[in-house]
């Protein structure tokens, strides 16, 4: 499977990680590949005779794992999982597979205390393999983890998509660095996810206030009483069937009655529009399901908890999230929605044709329904939460309010934020312009000086500054990195640790296609010389005649 350059610089990225640390965390949006690069680190960075141990938490994950590892390396993974088990001598001859996926869950049972994970021994791994890693932090992961790192030679990478903010802290003590992040917005930005719309819907009699607030979250049976009354489905359902049309929409529900009742509800605005799916539902069955809602063989999916992590259905363009106050799991949900068109974008090969490729698709956004009432207490998460991974808490909190002065009304996610980030800097403008005239002066002077020697390096790279992660802001970038940024030219006094990150996965994008360097960029541009597209060979070619002509560009250029 051919990777896209991104997943070429994401296993680089791990690559350069894995020479100092152990642990190391790759942060992908939904719909970019994170298996795709995970296979890839195996086939490339593991040695033939160390084995790999995949692990993640549902069934689903792992049998796409296993296809993807497949389809990348050759070899076929070994399953352990209820009662599949790996490393089993056959009547033929036993050859045991380099590869193992597993459930965390099945790793840790068994009587004995120690778990099936006991059966494995660590000094014959290389690599564990930890897919939605924002679980990785509870005591059950740990426990797997501590076994195989009894070996310290075996390397851990774990993959995600949505880390909240609230477990950024606890990722970055497990983990030791964050060699490539790319959030949602990144990727909508380069063209590889469609872009998000959405309209928030206030249902008359929808309050919130009363739900308590459990491990952080809604609390589940109280988000059921109030979400299940007739009259709010019915308040659900019609604006859906009005605002969906006929595209393909998701819908999540906090229970199975809920859900039930919700199909029950839209089949009678339209007979066999819609079936729903838990996971209490038969696997044959579910299997199905899904099949025919991804053949376009009825138009709503209402679902409980299964259409979240692992569930790929490009064609998907309406998704009504569960209230929540969970940002990963809001990204979770959305995250089905945002995939392109199959075949799509892999033909082109700049953002600005794969964005424009998709706005003349059949799917040229997705739109996410937010049903809301009454909050009370609670702040629940919302589009520009999960999309506002480059702006502070505060421009996204404007955003919202500009979301709750239009209700009903459509608006495109980054437009809005990038809307709201103007009417937070005219704020700020005005309250600096309160200050006396000197210090203002001062103020704009400092300001201008420093956004411009910082823009050079940012725009070179193609680098859009993103929210410092908590885990950006514990760790700093080793001696090693900073060396190639400051050999790049990079005043790395003037970056933060997020952002430099972000142009080291651009650099190392660029050493491979033989791009200039930032230096000769720099160089050429005081002569006037300078191209876009121009390599590190014809840069240095150019410096050298050049230097040669007392710094001038020839007359015959």
């Amino acid at each position: 499977m051919k990777m896209r350059p991104y997943q070429e610089a994401a296993v680089a990225a791990v690559k350069e990680s894995f020479n100092e640390h152990d642990l190391s965390l790759v942060v992908m949006a939904t719909g970019l590949g994170k298996t795709v690069v995970f296979s890839h680190v195996i086939d490339k960075l593991v040695p033939q005779n160390k084995r790999v141990m995949v692990l993640a938490h549902r069934e689903e994950l792992l049998r796409q794992a296993s296809d993807k590892i497949e389809k990348v390396t050759g070899e076929q993974p070994d399953m352990e999982m209820a009662d599949y088990w790996a490393d089993q001598p056959s009547l033929a001859s036993f050859d045991p597979k380099r590869v193992i996926v597993s459930t965390v869950q099945t790793q840790v049972s068994g009587g004995d205390g120690l778990g099936r994970m006991a059966r494995f021994n660590p000094e014959q791994f290389g690599l564990v393999v930890v897919d939605e890693a924002h679980h990785s932090v509870s005591k059950t992961y740990r426990r797997v983890l501590d076994h195989f790192r009894t070996n310290p030679d075996c390397k851990v990478l774990g993959v995600t998509a949505t880390p909240d903010r609230t477990d950024e802290a606890a990722l970055g003590q497990l983990f030791e660095d964050v060699p490539f992040d790319m959030d949602i917005s990144d990727a909508i930005r380069d063209g590889w996810l469609v872009p998000i719309h959405a309209r928030q819907v206030h249902v008359e009699g929808l309050d919130f206030s009363s739900v308590k607030t459990t491990a952080g979250d809604l609390n589940g049976a109280d988000l059921d009483r109030i979400m299940n009354d007739e009259s709010t489905l019915h308040k659900i359902a019609g604006p859906t069937i009005d605002i969906a049309g006929d595209r393909r929409t998701l819908m999540f529900s906090t229970t199975r009655a809920m859900a039930e009742r919700l199909c029950e509800i839209l089949n009678r605005h339209r007979t066999g529009c819609a079936e729903y799916v838990d996971g209490l539902t038969p696997r044959d069955k579910r299997r199905d399901m899904l099949r025919r809602y991804q053949d376009g063989d009825f138009q709503f999916l209402c679902n409980v908890g299964v259409a979240t992590e692992g569930f790929d259905v490009p064609g998907i363009q309406v998704v009504t999230p569960k209230p929540t106050k969970s940002r990963s799991l809001y990204a979770q949900q959305i995250g089905r929605g945002t995939r392109p068109v199959d075949g799509l974008v892999d033909q082109w090969h700049t953002p600005e044709d794969r964005r424009e490729a998709i706005a003349s698709s059949s799917k040229p956004f997705m739109e996410i329904i937010d049903f809301t009432g009454v909050t009370g207490r609670h702040r629940l998460i919302h589009g520009p939460d999960v999309l506002g991974g480059r702006f502070d808490d505060d421009v996204i909190d404007v955003a919202k309010r500009m979301m709750e002065d239009s209700p009903d009304e459509a608006q495109d996610i980054e437009e809005l934020l990038e809307a709201a980030q103007r009417r937070k800097e005219e704020e700020d403008q005005r309250s600096l312009a309160q200050q006396t005239e000197r210090d203002r002066r001062s103020s704009v002077k400092a300001k201008v000086k420093y956004t411009t020697s910082r823009e050079d390096a940012l725009s070179f790279f193609s680098v859009t500054p993103s929210r410092a992660r908590d885990w950006d802001r514990a760790r700093p970038l080793s001696d090693k990195q900073l060396d190639v940024l400051r050999r790049q030219g990079v005043d790395v006094t003037q970056y933060s640790n997020s952002e430099m990150k972000q142009m080291l996965v651009k650099l190392f994008g660029r050493i491979r296609s033989d791009a200039c360097s930032l230096k000769q960029s720099k160089v050429l541009q005081r002569a006037d010389w300078y191209d876009d597209d121009v390599s590190f060979r014809e840069a240095s070619r150019r410096i050298d005649i050049l230097s040669k002509n007392k710094w001038r560009k020839p007359h015959a250029v």
